[in-house]
């Protein structure tokens, strides 16, 4: 299967080629403008070279940040399938409309996030929170770090129908013990665009809630939402650790979760999971992930990524962990 990597040297990029590395089945090439890291040198804003570069290529993996619909629709065009680590929820409503195969939600949150939100409405009823809890000490690429900073301010719309402010809505999760790094905290909303593919596809309401490693910094990011100048003050290094978790849960079923260090490679790893389901699984339409895999298929065998701490877990409601993947 041959694989290009839009952004193959950035953030999500580098890891995620180390991870096709390692795969015989997959010859992966990365693609970005500058022509001395990446395999295949293109200029993403220009269209004609786009569709040189994708052509041959079974499938291509947009993992630069860079959120324009005609990738997707050059991509499926040249016969390739097409697939999104995005987790902004406008471009992801664009991406569902294209006419051909596109896989959307690969990666940490959404990809993670909805795989556990599934699973959860499978065993338990009611509706879904979802908790995403980042490390503020890890450096983030630029992308992710301007789609955080970008939804200051803004607001999405709720599956009750109301205007949800981002970084607002506070809700306190508690988180299992055995998790290194974090403790019980404060969460707040957040736009991450499967709660909605979710919420139509459970046929329940999802909501996504967002939290850093430290109580401080998160109620820091909801402060910001009301005066977003505050963002200046922020230094590029904040304080905490790389470590990230994600939670599902339901009124009644129990709490699952993951965790491990660094997004950044956790999302790769994810993507790359998932890439090789397409070699299976192959898909006329767009498809979110939670549609495609299981939380099974997902995150079992991720030996590659056990030193870094990758864990899943399925936990009773209090807490305590009563099976282990």
């Amino acid at each position: 299967m041959k694989v290009l990597v839009l952004g193959g040297y950035g953030a999500v990029g580098i890891p995620l080629m180390e991870q096709f590395s390692t795969d015989s089945t997959v010859s992966a090439s990365s693609a970005g403008r500058n022509a001395a890291r990446a395999d295949v040198a293109v200029d993403l804003t220009d269209l004609d070279a786009y569709a040189q570069a994708v052509s041959g290529y079974d499938v291509v993996v947009n993992a630069s940040g860079f959120e324009d619909i005609r990738l997707a629709q050059q991509t499926v065009r040249s016969g390739a399938t097409f697939v999104d680590i995005t987790a902004t929820s406008s471009y992801c409503d664009a991406l569902e409309k294209v006419d051909g195969p596109v896989l959307l939600g690969v990666g940490l949150a959404p990809g993670l996030t909805s795989v556990l939100a599934a699973e959860a409405h499978r065993l338990g009823s009611g509706p879904v929170d979802i908790m995403v809890g980042l490390g503020g000490g890890e450096l983030h690429g630029p992308a992710a770090t301007a789609w955080t900073y970008g939804m200051l301010g803004t607001r999405f719309r709720d599956p009750g129908g109301e205007l949800v402010r981002n970084y607002t809505g506070m809700k306190v999760f508690d988180v299992p013990a055995d998790v290194p790094g974090y403790r019980k905290g404060p969460a707040v909303r957040a736009d991450f665009s499967d709660q909605h593919a979710l919420t139509r596809d459970l046929g329940v309401s999802v909501r996504t809630y967002l939290r850093l490693d430290t109580s401080a910094a998160t109620l820091g990011l909801a402060a910001m939402t009301w005066v977003p100048p505050l963002q200046k003050m922020v230094p590029k290094k904040m304080w905490g650790s790389d470590r990230w978790i994600t939670m599902a849960r339901t009124e009644t079923g129990p709490t699952l979760w993951a965790s491990g260090r660094n997004q950044s490679r956790a999302t790769a790893a994810f993507a790359a999971r998932a890439v090789r389901a397409l070699h299976d699984k192959s898909l006329d339409s767009p498809t979110w992930l939670h549609s495609l895999m299981e939380s099974d298929e997902l995150t079992s065998g991720l030996g590659a990524i056990d030193a870094r701490g990758l864990s899943s877990r399925e936990s009773g409601p209090s807490g305590s962990r009563t099976r282990r993947r």
